[in-house]
């Protein structure tokens, strides 16, 4: 018998739309406005043989076998078997779903609960009734979605067909709904703070800034969830509040960090660090216990019980027991030297950041549950000193898996030093600290009105994710992707695509298809019919040889990378008199070729950060993007600097590239900072230099450097 050959979706498509445009010329009406269905699929489930049932959702299989064919119905609750049968539904109604309804299509049927001689329970339809019809097919039932990126852009597609993924929605509905009647089972009340501030607080980190137009006011959306509205309402005479709401904070993605996040904040007066590790320990494992069902998780490779006391961990010990750093007494020098031996990477070069990422080198080596205590009041600016150490804090912190997952602390209520300390952060902003927290000096006069002793303590959906066991990305309905501009695109007509580009999806190696549309030789073929220019065409082959040689050292696909560095630049020719519309042309003429989205979205990486194709302003954040952007800009300083000498590239040095690189003046156009991109993939300047110059040295006589 011969394999029907499966159809595309843009001829499935097609086809639909054939059924849609049939169906509507035959009197109906393919998305009524309103439905009543009288149960539910789990109720029907539940329904006695013989009863009649009426029920709504979307057929998730069909199975055609004659006079009679078999559907699965699934609604949000369930999902169940219904039959067909021409003998019961008249000849020209039973074709009539047999021909123009399909899988992906949302019906209500009205019928009689059955069971089958297998034992399934199902109904036997009497009725049904269109209630929309699907243009595009759902995704392979066996396969599913596949690709991470494109489940989480398609999280409607994910959450249809995953009841797993559905289910853990409601388990973090749930998470929140334990939290919620917990605070208020322990007498707090339930307030609601501004998202937009004109001064942050409450968290060290980067806000997002936006403005207001009527009052023509820079402003930003709030790091945390109204820590310093809250502690006002403290002094307002309110003893506990806390607020569940959203946090936005401009900073790195990871599995564990988002941009955009729930968090909770309790604010308790009367109260110090010690209730309020106490209450923190107790509202964990009740979470634990009434939406997990256990106190014991796994988490990465950490495990970890939540059951129990929970001990106390001092931030300076620690730190010093795992490095033999007391950061106390020790020197930044004496930390930086202490952090390259242990091959830590740090950015900012003042005390406060010195700190942290020594901490953070250390605290990937406990598991938890355990407290983290005992801050310096260096890093810890809202928080009340410890009284037997006045350098130190009366703060802690929930860690778990190597990571903090709550902070808390007795609220500074001393005016004095309050200003004090924000004179400090002042000072750090002006050092271009950008994660330093901004002083509210109309916060300080609240202060100097009375604060009772007050226990702050605030944590986020980290810790659902941590429970979970998933990156946090994956705990988001739907997280903010990048936008697939490739796609986009090619949707567009030409006239209409104009130069502003928005940002292109995020591509990871482990995402990406490697099989490409065309062999080398025809790319350098292709690359010709574009490019006239040898100075071009000699920088696509440094490109690309550059590329390779990456590729090659890090074990990666040298085919793949070395084609992104090929035609990295195909448009260049066609847009270089208007270098604002450069990268805009790329995606159709790629896209033509056969190369998917992925690859395009790499190629356009390149651009970001320059006036061309409206993506300045844009950043890169995979590794096939800094690789590409690294690599071909690297090109343009090492072919001035072999021009300079008598052997050209034959024996240039590593040395001599890093002088020239220091020189500004020198191949001016070259972005400094473009090549120190490198440092993304892991590699120090001198390797990637040394890696890009012997790539570049194995072409020399195709590139006139020999």
């Amino acid at each position: 018998m011969t394999k029907q050959p499966e159809l595309n979706i843009n001829d499935e498509r097609e086809i639909r739309l054939k059924k849609l445009t049939d169906l509507q010329e035959s009197g109906i009406n393919p998305y009524p406005a309103h439905t009543e269905n009288n149960h539910t699929v789990s109720q029907a489930l539940e329904m006695k043989e013989g009863q009649s049932v009426q029920i709504a959702g979307r057929i998730m299989t069909k199975r055609e076998m004659g006079k009679l064919t078999f559907c699965h119905l699934q609604d949000e609750s369930d999902k169940m078997q219904i039959a067909f049968k021409q003998d019961d539904l008249g000849n020209e109604n039973y074709k009539l779903f047999i021909k123009k309804i399909d899988i992906g299509d949302l019906i209500l049927v009205d019928g009689e609960r059955f069971q089958t001689h297998k034992g399934e329970e199902s109904v036997l339809v009497k009725k049904w009734t269109l209630l929309s019809k699907a243009i595009l097919p759902l995704p392979d039932k066996f396969h599913g979605i596949q690709d991470e990126e494109l489940r989480l852009r398609k999280r409607y597609l994910d959450l249809l067909l995953n009841p797993d993924i559905r289910e853990m929605f409601y388990k973090k509905a749930k998470f929140w709904d334990v939290t919620r009647s917990f605070m208020k089972e322990k007498g707090f009340f339930e307030v609601e703070t501004p998202y937009l501030e004109t001064t942050t607080g409450g968290a060290e980190a980067t806000p997002f800034a936006t403005h207001h137009n009527d009052f023509d006011l820079d402003v930003y959306l709030r790091i945390s969830v109204g820590e310093l509205w809250q502690k006002r309402l403290m002094a307002a005479g309110f003893e506990k509040t806390f607020e569940i709401g959203k946090v936005f904070r401009n900073e790195g993605s990871s599995p564990d960090h988002l941009q955009e996040f729930t968090n909770m904040e309790f604010y308790w007066a009367y109260a110090n660090y010690n209730d309020g590790m106490a209450l923190t320990q107790e509202l964990y494992q009740k979470i634990a216990k009434a939406v997990f069902g256990k106190t014991k998780f796994k988490t990465k490779e950490y495990e970890y019980d939540l059951a129990g006391e929970w001990p106390h961990i001092d931030y300076v010990k620690e730190i010093k027991k795992q490095t033999e750093i007391d950061i106390t007494k020790a020197t930044e020098d004496q930390m930086k030297k202490k952090l390259e031996k242990l091959k830590v990477k740090y950015e900012g070069d003042n005390r406060e950041r010195l700190i942290d990422t020594l901490w953070k080198y250390c605290r990937r080596n406990i598991a938890g549950p355990a407290f983290l205590i005992n801050h310096p009041k260096l890093i810890s600016p809202l928080a009340k000193a410890r009284p037997e150490d006045l350098e130190t804090t009366e703060r802690f912190q929930v860690i778990i898996a190597g990571s903090e997952v709550g902070n808390g602390y007795s609220e500074l209520n001393d005016p004095v030093d309050q200003r004090e300390r924000f004179e400090l952060q002042q000072k750090l902003i002006e050092r271009g600290d950008d994660e330093a927290m901004m002083p509210d000096f109309e916060f300080v006069e609240m202060l100097e009105h009375g604060m009772p002793p007050t226990c702050g303590f605030g944590f986020g959906e980290r810790l659902f994710a941590f429970m979970m066991d998933k990156p946090i990305r994956e705990c988001v309905l739907f997280p903010l992707m990048k936008p697939d501009f490739a796609k986009a695109s090619s949707d567009k007509p030409e006239h209409h695509q104009g130069t502003s580009t928005p940002k292109p999806k995020s591509t990871t190696s482990k995402e990406i298809n490697y099989k490409l549309p065309i062999s080398r030789k025809e790319a350098f073929e292709f690359v010709k019919e574009y490019t006239k220019k040898e100075a071009n065409l000699n920088h696509y082959l440094e490109s690309e040889a550059v590329m390779r040689g990456l590729a090659k050292h890090l074990k990666k696909d040298e085919e793949y990378w070395g084609m992104l560095g090929l035609l990295h630049d195909i448009d260049w020719e066609i847009t270089e008199n208007d270098s604002t519309t450069h990268l805009t042309k790329a995606p159709t003429i790629l896209k033509e070729k056969g190369f998917d989205n992925d690859f395009i979205n790499i190629v356009l990486s390149h651009g970001y950060g320059f006036d061309c194709a409206g993506m300045k302003d844009m950043k890169r954040s995979e590794e096939l993007e800094h690789a590409l952007a690294c690599s071909e800009t690297v090109t343009g300083l090492i072919y001035s600097t072999s021009l300079m000498r008598p052997n050209k590239i034959m024996d240039l040095e590593t040395k001599s590239v890093k002088k020239k690189m220091k020189d500004k003046k020198f191949a001016a156009n070259v972005d400094r900072d473009v090549i120190k991109e490198c440092e993304k993939l892991g590699l120090t300047l001198d390797e990637f230099l040394d890696i890009a110059i012997n790539s570049m040295k194995e072409i020399a006589s195709d590139i006139g450097l020999a």
